[in-house]
């Protein structure tokens, strides 16, 4: 069997994600995972979810909540939040490639937040076709990831700087692709659907995070 690639990363992605930007990680996965966006009942889809505490917290709310990573260590982990909530919640576990995920139409919500950047960028188009494929039609896709360097100058030093630390350690770690910050939004835009929303959450005053929201509409 393939060793998994997140065997050293999967056991402190929450602690690093925690020095490297405090609570701001988790409120940019959750900003999106409220009415009127998602509701009691809905269907979601957290793709590469890693520790998955926004998962958590959608499931809280009473969301059904499907949750696939290829890491073994990651769900590990996931499950230990899980059990540490203390509820019962209506969450399924996948241990699968998001890939051979083939549950076309059925879901309300999709999300692929902090997913993306894990690939190179002649990959985007196809997994977030994958994504949109999984939503039904009417459904939203939900991209979150670190912000676009934009702003003035200092503010697009201190992001860009930001963003290369952040995958210099995901690549010594588990061989994750080194590239610049993606336009996730002209991606979604890209691929068909209907911008409805986006959030920023900030870090030392800065937007260090987005997430956004689209519409599939066919």
């Amino acid at each position: 069997m393939k060793k998994d690639k997140y065997w050293l990363m999967g056991p402190v992605y929450d602690a690093l994600s925690w020095v490297f930007a405090g609570n701001a990680i988790y409120q940019c996965k959750c900003s999106m995972l409220n009415p009127p966006h998602l509701k009691a009942g809905d269907k979601v889809l957290f793709a590469g979810v890693g520790h998955g505490k926004e998962a958590i917290y959608a499931a809280e709310r009473g969301a059904i909540v499907t949750v696939v990573d290829l890491s073994k260590a990651m769900l590990d982990k996931f499950r230990e939040g899980v059990a540490k909530s203390g509820k019962t919640l209506d969450i399924r576990v996948v241990h699968s490639d998001i890939f051979k995920v083939e549950e076309f139409g059925q879901y309300d919500m999709v999300t692929g937040n902090f997913f993306l950047n894990l690939f190179p960028r002649a990959m985007i188009p196809d997994v977030l076709n994958h994504l949109i494929k999984l939503t039904r039609v009417g459904g939203s896709v939900v991209i979150s990831d670190f912000a676009l360097p934009q702003g003035n100058p200092l503010a697009k030093l201190f992001k860009n700087l930001y963003w290369y630390t952040a995958i210099l350690i995901f690549w010594a770690t588990t061989g994750a692709a080194i590239h610049p910050v993606y336009d996730y939004k002209q991606y979604m835009i890209d691929a068909g659907l209907d911008m409805k929303d986006e959030k920023h959450t900030p870090v030392l005053g800065v937007d260090a995070y987005t997430s956004f929201l689209g519409k599939r509409v066919a």
